[in-house]
């Protein structure tokens, strides 16, 4: 059985290309559309790792790794920020928030299986 990746973008497209990027690498993954709809998702299951955007709907990406740090299962679980914004000051406060990583938008395919492999091992 494959490695279960959770991703949360409330981008259609952005969701269906980072799927299909990783699904090609051989990981099993599920998509949220928002924060909140991801802490939905984690209340069943517990992935091997998340992938979030930071500007969402609802609930973004940063709360969402706040929360996501209080549940125990979710504790040690690796978190990348997959996002357009690249500024030090939201890189600090994903940091603050729990955050393993951050990609800049665009990505490229090839980077993402990367950052999965190296946090996946």
């Amino acid at each position: 059985m494959g490695k279960t990746i959770l991703t949360a973008d409330d981008s259609a497209s952005m969701r269906q290309m980072i799927s299909f990027t990783l699904r090609n690498a051989g990981y099993d993954v599920v998509e949220a559309v928002d924060g909140r709809d991801a802490l939905a998702k984690l209340a069943g299951s517990t992935p091997h790792m998340l992938i979030t955007d930071l500007n969402m709907p609802n609930m973004d990406g940063i709360e969402l790794i706040r929360q996501v740090r209080t549940l125990p299962h979710c504790k040690y679980m690796p978190i990348v920020m997959l996002t357009t914004e690249s500024q030090d000051a939201k890189k600090q406060a994903g940091r603050a928030a729990g955050a393993s990583g951050w990609i800049v938008k665009p990505f490229r395919g090839e980077q993402l299986v990367m950052v999965a492999k190296k946090l996946l091992p």
